[in-house]
């Protein structure tokens, strides 16, 4: 089969005899293949600019991370080593997504390149370009899977530190809203009306709004301490004080009755967003903790002379 030049289409036999599309005809036979053919030095190049532009593309991020954390006065005869490796840890954090999937697809070609090169060295060179390019992919393929894996504790620590701050700060603006509620009401709101009660208090922030969204009440728990007071002794006066003043000798003392004290419990589901697990947070009169702090808290305060 051979392939018109004039039209492109496909003609069976002999183009002299004219072609059946266009008509056109060879005015001779075929060229013979040359004696001699130049070596193609293609795959090699794209191999070798695949793997500089993977390392030139790295390095820029970097210096750019450099400067954005250290601000345009930097001096970098002055660059220590471990800030290089935080402005790289960030360079390929923000390039992982589209840096790893280049990286995988530059080093299966390369090494298809490579083999292909070593496989038909008369048709194809440049071995050793083709060889530096695969080398600069995978180290920098290397560079970024070992800054983002050294990095990924620190980061999913800051993650659970972040979650638990969120969960605190809910915790503390619910209990701030209780306290508040209490000194304008002396109570604290019964669990049924929870929602309702704490949404009428003085909200300027909306921080309370924000906390009592899709709250579930449940956990909470009012109650009262009732303490009952302790008759004091009158006190007996002497001397002067008998004669120049008239003393109620009742003075000063309780009263018998009971003293009651509105207190309440509440607990909130944690990351989990379920309740009644480990990392639920309790509320106790102004007390924000999670449940092994609030154990130990607990257990000292019973064992306390």
């Amino acid at each position: 089969m051979i392939i018109c030049p004039a039209c492109g289409s496909s003609v069976e036999g002999d183009l002299r005899q004219g072609c059946s599309s266009c008509g056109a005809r060879a005015v001779g036979p075929p060229l013979a293949r040359p004696e001699h053919e130049l070596p193609s030095y293609g795959r090699a190049s794209i191999a070798f600019a695949s793997g500089v532009i993977m390392s030139v593309g790295f390095l820029v991020s970097t210096i750019a991370a450099l400067v954005e954390n250290n601000g345009l006065s930097l001096r970098f005869w002055t660059v220590r080593f471990w800030t290089v490796v935080a402005a790289g840890e960030t360079a390929a954090w923000r390039l992982k997504w589209m840096a790893l999937p280049v990286a995988i697809a530059v080093l299966w070609s390369g090494a298809r390149i490579i083999r292909s090169i070593k496989t038909d060295p008369n048709k194809f060179i440049g071995l050793r370009a083709a060889r530096i390019g695969f080398t600069n992919a995978a180290v920098v393929t290397t560079l970024f899977a070992t800054l983002i894996g050294i990095t990924v504790p620190a980061r999913l620590r800051q993650r659970r530190y972040g979650i638990e701050a969120k969960l605190y700060a809910r915790g503390r603006t619910l209990s701030r809203a209780l306290l508040e509620y209490r000194e304008l009401h002396g109570t604290v709101p019964p669990q049924e009306e929870l929602v309702k009660e704490l949404r009428t208090l003085p909200d300027p922030d909306g921080s309370i709004a924000e906390a009592l969204r899709d709250l579930d009440p449940s956990g909470y728990q009012p109650g009262a301490v009732l303490a009952s007071a302790t008759k004091a002794k009158p006190t007996a006066l002497r001397g002067g004080a008998i004669r120049n003043a008239s003393v109620n000798t009742t003075a000063g003392s309780a009263g018998d009755h009971g003293i009651a004290f509105t207190n309440y419990d509440w607990r909130l589901p944690g990351e989990d967003k379920i309740l009644n697990t480990d990392d639920d947070l309790i509320i106790r009169d102004g007390l924000v903790m999670t449940v092994a702090d609030f154990q130990t808290y607990f257990a000292t305060r019973s064992s306390a002379p």
